[in-house]
């Protein structure tokens, strides 16, 4: 299970892109994988498959693996691990709530 999200800002630990910071836009949960904004930058060359349409070359992002990111604390501004915390009495009213590990503030 990753405890990153869609949304969160998160630093890069290893490659080519390591130490740039960019906003997670999709999660790939069966493959353990995310696609973070402006990171991983791959070129994909496309051929016109219909008369009028451009052939070329596009930029995307692809990919990278969840254990290579890190996310950043928006509370604390530094890099951190994730733990979670549970609000709540009653199993009607218990809420799982993401917590930086290093200053103790919610995530969300």
């Amino acid at each position: 299970m990753s405890r990153i999200k869609v949304g969160d800002q998160v630093i890069i630990l290893q490659g080519k892109d390591r130490g740039k910071v960019g906003k997670v836009i999709e999660r790939i949960p069966g493959k353990d994988k995310l696609v973070v904004e402006g990171i991983n930058i791959a070129k994909r060359h496309v051929r016109a498959r219909k008369r009028g349409q451009d052939s070329g070359i596009i930029e995307r992002e692809a990919p990278l693996s969840v254990s290579k990111v890190m996310i950043v604390c928006p509370r604390c501004g530094k890099r951190t691990r994730i733990g979670v915390r549970v609000s709540g009495d009653s199993l009607e009213e218990r809420e799982k709530l993401r917590i930086c590990k290093k200053c103790g503030e919610g995530i969300d």
